[in-house]
């Protein structure tokens, strides 16, 4: 087929595809008169992993929460495939194929694994007018398939999520995002208070990412965690983007000659 003769909706696909998966354009975000986000510009590329750093309060809070849309931004615009969006709360976040991973995972201690993979999403073996019994066969079979995806093999699905350690937990979470198709994953601080163990495993994962067809963005006060696991290194400061490489064309020194 020649480029005359290619269909307009080829067109359309073939430039969603080219096109950055998500791209934040000219982003402000007012506090209480404090100017958190002046002018932020940021490119999310498919397939890649990018590091976003930077001190407290330099803007990266403000900038994850108006991507997973906790705030919406006073100014700019987000575009998702080209096409933009917008995002008014964290369930349009979630239909967009964005979801976000606190520190503080939301999953619930007392419920099982196969519990916690589902929660907000249960499917039903048996429905009324949109009422019934949880399927908890099918719960258990796809949950087991979730986790082994991320290379992360665990005893049953039965067991309580209290039970695992911190990086199994951030394990579980990273497999429930990818078993609902995310195809953006915020990582916020998924690091923080983990075994050096238990570390190198949820960077293990979020390695892992791109080859799942997930890209993703690792928030980090850490810069050797970012080297590590990332493609491109953000760093922030007061509300601006002032240094953006790729993590093979930098190094420590040359970043701390920003900061």
């Amino acid at each position: 087929m020649t480029e005359a003769s290619a269909s307009p909706d080829a067109s359309a696909d073939a430039a969603a595809v080219a096109a950055p998966i998500v791209e934040c354009r000219h982003l402000h975000k007012w506090y209480a008169g404090v100017h958190a986000l002046k002018g932020v510009s940021l490119t999310i590329k498919r397939g890649e992993v990018v590091g976003l750093v930077g001190d407290n309060g330099a803007g990266k809070s403000t900038l994850i929460k108006i991507i997973s849309g906790v705030h919406p931004p006073d100014r700019g615009e987000i575009l998702v495939d080209g096409k933009r969006v917008d995002i008014r709360t964290p369930k349009q976040a979630m239909n967009l194929g964005i979801e976000t991973i606190y520190q503080t995972n939301s999953m619930v201690p007392m419920m099982s694994i196969a519990r916690n993979l589902f929660i907000g999403r249960e499917p039903l073996a048996v429905s009324i007018f949109g009422f019934g019994l949880m399927d908890q066969a099918h719960m258990r079979r796809e949950s087991v398939k979730a986790i082994a995806n991320v290379d992360l093999h665990l005893r049953s699905p039965d067991a309580l999520v209290g039970e695992l350690s911190g990086g199994q937990q951030q394990g579980v979470a990273i497999a429930r995002a990818i078993h609902f198709k995310s195809r953006v994953l915020i990582l916020d601080e998924p690091t923080n208070h983990l075994s050096v163990k238990e570390t190198a495993r949820v960077l293990g994962f979020v390695r892992g990412l791109p080859a799942q067809g997930v890209a993703g963005i690792l928030i980090s006060h850490n810069l050797h965690h970012v080297i590590e696991a990332c493609d491109r290194i953000v760093a922030m400061a007061r509300g601006e983007i002032v240094f953006d490489k790729p993590v093979g064309e930098t190094s420590i020194e040359e970043f701390q000659e920003y900061f």
